[in-house]
């Protein structure tokens, strides 16, 4: 089981971004231009170099999360508005985000 640190209670999509509340009763809203730019996937960040190709400033500032999807008890998989859908972003590479960007 992961830490309680890593395991979100809720997760929503509000107008400014995606709100997260998680099992230690820290809450965080990341913006949806955030969630984009730190995709993880193969076409954001190159498979042999590890060298993102996508960042925050490469995303449209109106870019949208419209979906959010569970992937087992460890991930979530985002839609956005850019119909960009590949990339699962595991609970803790949320939580750094979260901490990292101070929302």
């Amino acid at each position: 089981m992961a830490e309680e640190r890593y395991e979100p209670r809720s997760i929503n999509v509000q107008e400014e971004g995606m709100r997260i509340l998680w099992r230690d009763g820290q809450q965080f809203l990341l913006p949806h231009r955030v969630l984009r730019g730190n995709c993880g996937c193969a076409q954001c960040v190159d498979e042999m170099t590890h060298v993102r190709q996508v960042s925050v400033d490469d995303v449209p500032e109106d870019i949208r999360v419209e979906d959010v999807l569970e992937v087992g008890n460890y991930a979530v998989g985002i839609l956005f508005s850019d119909l960009h859908d590949t990339g699962i972003y595991p609970f803790r590479h949320l939580r750094e985000l979260c901490e990292r960007e101070g929302a």
